[in-house]
């Protein structure tokens, strides 16, 4: 195996905490959603773990529901062959999807959170997940039920935490009301989607909870799903992930040609002109910088398809410094954007900058 010689240096990799939690997780992270089990299997997993491991990414996240279960088994797999300690992993996955169809084996309920979570955690052969995640709010599920379950499933030494994922503010809340009137435990952080095209929640929904709760984010989707890679700038090109999942991205691919579309290539383009210009970079890397710059990031979660695309990812990480208030204020005006009552990110870190 030949893998790919890391250009940084492991500690060169910034680590935060996770939300409120003592937990310590890269600022960069790894998924395996669309690729391990689903495009990928074998040794092209193995390359892209190792080479993520060797450069200071050693959180990975995956979910009951990829690839019908086979992005666990797989990350298990590659973790198991490596020989990596698991004291030195940051394991997470997520419950909702289960992998077949019964009438319990999707939901929120007690019986599948318990019964998911111990299927998860014999795909991926380990005794237990850094964090489990509620991959969506149940509203058929009474709130308490939901705590409980992530509760017992915590002492049960099968998670050292949870968290949420896509879930509203007002979830999140009666969550942390629920748990703090049964003295239960609480969610700890939130997986949402979070790019220059997707800011209402993670900006404005969220943030009356990151002043109350000190809530965390694992991001997702940064690169909007590979537009802000500006590899679709001028169509779709094969192999791209609009390409090979042309399904899953039916109504993306078909809005890039409807005036809003046209908008978002406008704007990407000039995105590119201000990141090879100005900041030496990709607007991939611009992109990626931009969502690690905010406070509320604990962590971002990156696909890979491959080792070289991790190693492209992290050049971020070059990028972040580079990202003064000016710059982030011209990143503003060419994207229009910024939801009401949030500031801006210029005027967001004026007192924060220089924080990774």
């Amino acid at each position: 195996m030949s893998g790919v010689q890391p250009e940084y240096d492991p500690k060169d990799m910034p680590f935060r905490r996770l939300g409120s939690s003592g937990l310590r997780v890269p600022l960069f992270s790894l998924g395996g959603w669309l690729t391990f089990g689903g495009t990928l299997f074998g040794d092209p997993v193995k390359e892209i773990i190792k080479t993520a491991f060797e450069a200071g990414i050693n959180m990975y996240d995956t979910a009951e529901e990829y690839a019908d279960g086979r992005s666990e088994k797989e990350m298990g797999r590659v973790i198991k062959e490596l020989g990596l300690r698991r004291t030195d992993l940051i394991i997470t996955t997520k419950i909702f999807w289960g992998s077949r169809k019964g009438p319990n084996d999707t939901g929120l309920s007690q019986k599948h959170i318990i019964e998911g979570t111990r299927e998860s955690l014999e795909r991926l052969g380990l005794d237990y997940v850094d964090v489990i995640f509620a991959h969506r709010h149940d509203d058929t599920v009474p709130m308490e039920e939901i705590v409980r379950a992530f509760n017992y499933v915590i002492e049960k030494g099968w998670a050292f935490y949870w968290a949420t994922s896509e879930w509203s503010a007002r979830e999140i809340e009666e969550a942390h009301h629920v748990a703090s009137k049964l003295n239960l435990i609480a969610p700890i952080a939130e997986q949402c989607q979070h790019n220059m095209f997707h800011r209402e929640r993670p900006e404005k929904e969220y943030d009356a909870l990151y002043k109350k709760y000190n809530l965390g984010t694992t991001a997702y989707s940064c690169l909007a799903g590979g537009l802000l890679t500006g590899k679709y700038n001028d169509g779709i090109p094969k192999g791209s992930r609009f390409d090979t999942n042309s399904e899953y991205f039916r109504d993306d691919v078909e809005k890039l040609h409807e005036p809003k579309g046209q908008e978002k290539l406008r704007k990407i383009k000039e995105l590119t002109k201000l990141a090879e210009g100005e900041l030496n970079t990709t607007v991939s890397a611009l992109a990626l910088a931009w969502v690690a710059k905010n406070p509320n990031t604990s962590t971002i979660i990156l696909g890979a398809s491959s080792p070289e695309q991790v190693m492209q990812n992290l050049k971020a990480l070059e990028v972040i410094p580079k990202l003064t208030p000016e710059v982030l204020e011209k990143v503003e005006k060419i994207l229009g954007n910024s939801p009401e009552a949030a500031p801006g990110y210029g005027r967001l870190l004026l007192d924060r900058f220089g924080r990774l």
